[in-house]
C-alpha cells in the first residue's frame, strides 16, 4: 500500500512501551514499531517519558500513573483524561494526516466529527456497559476495530470495520522446550482474572504457583482478602514486574493460568505464553476460544474441577505448536496487515 501520514492516540496513564504493566501500551508500540519498519510517517500522541521510533508528541509530561494525586484519586485521573483529549484535538490539527487511529476508547471517539482526517478507534476493553454503550452509540457511523470477535457481542449495533488480533514481537520470547515445575498467574489481581481461583488450583493440585500481579487501588481490598492465601513457599506473589522478568517466568512456567471471569476481550498475557511454548489453562469464556485452540495450545476448562484435572494433562501439550500459533495468527506482523488493511478500507469511504 502507499505510505500513509499516520497519528496514534495512546493512553496517557502509562508509557509507549510501558514499563511494567500496560497491554494497550505494548500493543501501541509493536504497531507503531512495524508501521515505521514499513516506510509509515507515523506520530504519536502520548506521553511525554514514552520512547517509540517515530515522532512524540506529548500530552502530558509523564505517565499518570506515577504521579500524585493521579496515582491514587479516580476523580483526578479521570479529569486529567478529559484534559487529555482537549489537549489531543488541539495537537491533533496542527498536522493533516491520512488517518488518525485512537487507542483511547470513547472519550475520544465523541469528538470523532472534530478530527480533519479519517478516525479510527481500536476497542482495547470491554463493551456494551451502559455508559459505554451511551457513549458509543453516540457515535454510530465512526469505524471501530474489535481486538476479537467476541468483543463484538457487547454492542454489535456498531461500526466494526474489522478484527485485529493483538500482535506481539515474537523474537521477544524465546521458546523453551523444558520448563520448570511451577504454574504463574500474570495480569492484574483483580476478580476479573480469578487470581483466587488460579492459588485454588494450585493448592489443590501441589503445584508452586508463582503470582506476578499488578495490584490497582481499586483492587486493594480484593487482594487484602485473599492475601493470607499466599505463603510464600507454594504460593508466591512477585509484584508487578519488567519485561525481562515476565519474559523468564512465562518460559519457565509449565502452563500459565488464566482462569477469567470475565468475557476478556483479548488477553496478551495468552499469547506471550504460548510464544514461549507455555501452554494456558483458561476458561471458555471472552476471547480465548479464540486464542487458545483446546488440547493444543492449551486446555479451556469450564469449572474449578475441570481445571484442576488439567493440570495433569499439562505434559501432553506440544510446546512447539503454541508458538507456532502465535506466530501465525498473533504476530506483530500479521497485526500490522490488519491495520495496513483497515487503513484502507477507511480512507476508500
Amino acid at each position: 500500500m502507499k505510505k500513509l501520514k499516520i497519528a496514534i492516540l495512546a493512553p496517557i496513564e502509562e508509557t509507549v512501551p510501558p514499563t511494567k504493566y500496560g497491554g494497550t501500551e505494548l500493543v501501541v508500540f509493536n504497531l507503531i514499531t512495524q508501521l515505521v519498519k514499513r516506510g509509515h510517517d507515523v506520530t504519536l500522541y502520548g506521553t511525554g517519558d514514552s520512547v517509540a521510533p517515530c515522532k512524540i508528541v506529548p500530552i502530558v509530561e509523564k505517565a499518570i500513573r506515577t504521579i500524585p494525586p493521579y496515582d491514587t484519586d479516580p476523580k483526578a485521573r479521570e479529569t486529567a483524561k478529559w484534559i487529555g483529549i482537549g489537549k489531543i484535538l488541539s495537537e491533533v490539527q496542527k498536522d493533516e494526516y491520512d488517518i488518525v487511529h485512537s487507542n483511547i476508547g470513547w472519550r475520544m471517539a465523541l469528538f470523532g466529527k472534530s478530527v480533519k482526517a479519517p478516525l479510527i478507534t481500536t476497542l482495547h476493553g470491554p463493551i456494551g456497559d451502559p455508559y459505554t454503550s451511551a457513549a458509543y452509540s453516540a457515535v454510530p457511523n465512526l469505524p471501530f476495530v474489535s481486538i476479537s470477535n467476541n468483543q463484538r457481542k457487547g454492542l454489535p449495533s456498531l461500526n466494526f470495520v474489522d478484527t485485529v488480533y493483538n500482535g506481539i514481537d515474537v523474537s521477544k520470547f524465546p521458546f523453551v522446550e523444558k520448563p520448570e515445575e511451577y504454574l504463574l498467574f500474570l495480569g492484574r489481581f483483580s476478580p476479573e482474572k480469578g487470581p483466587e481461583i488460579a492459588i485454588e488450583v494450585a493448592k489443590r493440585t501441589g503445584k508452586r504457583l508463582i503470582i506476578a500481579a499488578k495490584i490497582d487501588q481499586v483492587d486493594r481490598a480484593f487482594y487484602e482478602k485473599h492475601a493470607s492465601k499466599i505463603d510464600g513457599k507454594q504460593i508466591q506473589f512477585v509484584g508487578e514486574i519488567s519485561f525481562d522478568e515476565k519474559v523468564k517466568l512465562l518460559g519457565g512456567a509449565s502452563a500459565l493460568l488464566a482462569p477469567i471471569q470475565w468475557e476478556e476481550p483479548f488477553g496478551l498475557n495468552v499469547t506471550e505464553a504460548m510464544a514461549c511454548g507455555t501452554p494456558v489453562l483458561g476458561c471458555p469464556r471472552g476471547s480465548f476460544p479464540e486464542i487458545i485452540t483446546d488440547g493444543k495450545t492449551g486446555f479451556l476448562s469450564a469449572t474449578v474441577d475441570e481445571m484442576v484435572g488439567r493440570v495433569a494433562d499439562i505434559a501432553s501439550i506440544d510446546r512447539r505448536e503454541c508458538r507456532t500459533r502465535v506466530e501465525t495468527y498473533f504476530s506483530i506482523e500479521k497485526m500490522a496487515d490488519g491495520y495496513e488493511r483497515v487503513y484502507e478500507k477507511v480512507m476508500r469511504v
